[in-house]
C-alpha cells in the first residue's frame, strides 16, 4: 500500500492575520476575508460528518446561534469532508434532532484549509482534522485557538466565556483573572510610575491584594 504524505504548515499562531482562502461550503463559494469583515469569527474544524461527538459539537454552536449573533461573531464549520456529505449531515441531522446547523461548513476536501491552519496534526491523524477553534476579530487577527483531540469533545461555555472575555478585554482595555466571566471584576493594569504607584494606593474603588494586583468593577 502505498504511504501518503500530508504537507502541513507551520501553524498559525496568536497575533497571526488570519490566512486567507476561498472555499466551498454549504452557503456556496466564500471568501474567508470578506465573510470575517467588520464581524468576529469562530471557525472551528471536525474530523469527520455523520460522527457522534461531531454531531454534538456541531449542534450545540447551532443551538447557540442567537448568542454568537449578539455578540457580533459568525460562525464557521471545517472538515475534511464533500459537500456533498456535508449536505447530507446537515440535513440528517435537521431531520433526526430537530437542529438546523446552518452556519457555512467549509468542504475542504483538498486540506487547504486545514493546512493552512494546522488543523492537521500527524500524531493524532492525518487524514482527519483535530478539533481546533480559532476566534478570530473583525481586523482578522488571530486572538485565541484552543486544540482538543479526535475523542474528546470541547466545552461550549468556555467558547462562550472566552469571546466575551476577548470582547470585554479589547473594550475596557483591562486584563481579566482566571475562571473570569461576565459581570466579574477585571485586573487594572500594574502602575508603571511612582505618581501612579500614589495614585493606586490612595485609590479606595479597586479590590487590592498588593499595588500590583488590583481589580476594579466593570459596571
Amino acid at each position: 500500500m502505498e504511504e501518503v504524505t500530508v504537507k502541513v504548515n507551520p501553524m498559525p499562531r496568536i497575533g497571526d492575520k488570519a490566512p486567507d482562502f476561498t472555499a466551498n461550503t454549504t452557503h456556496g463559494p466564500i471568501k474567508f476575508s470578506e465573510y470575517n469583515k467588520g464581524k468576529w469569527v469562530v471557525m472551528f474544524s471536525h474530523p469527520a460528518d455523520f460522527t457522534p461527538v461531531c454531531t454534538t459539537e456541531l449542534t450545540a454552536f447551532a443551538l447557540e446561534k442567537e448568542f454568537f449573533a449578539k455578540h457580533n461573531a459568525k460562525l464557521m464549520g471545517v472538515s475534511i469532508d464533500s459537500i456533498h456529505s456535508h449536505i447530507a449531515w446537515v440535513n440528517n441531522v435537521r431531520e433526526k434532532m430537530g437542529v438546523y446547523m446552518d452556519f457555512p461548513i467549509v468542504a475542504d476536501i483538498d486540506m487547504k484549509v486545514a493546512q493552512l491552519y494546522g488543523m492537521l496534526h500527524p500524531g493524532e491523524s492525518s487524514t482527519a482534522a483535530v478539533r481546533a477553534v480559532f476566534f478570530i476579530d473583525p481586523e482578522g487577527s488571530i486572538r485565541l485557538i484552543l486544540y482538543y483531540p479526535l475523542n474528546v469533545g470541547r466545552n461550549m461555555e468556555e467558547i462562550k466565556r472566552v469571546l466575551v472575555a476577548l470582547q470585554t478585554a479589547d473594550a475596557k482595555k483591562v486584563a481579566l483573572p482566571v475562571n473570569w466571566k461576565e459581570g466579574d471584576m477585571a485586573i487594572v493594569p500594574p502602575p508603571k510610575t511612582l505618581d501612579e504607584l500614589t495614585e493606586r494606593l490612595a485609590n479606595t474603588t479597586y479590590e487590592k491584594v498588593d499595588f500590583y494586583l488590583a481589580k476594579k468593577s466593570l459596571n
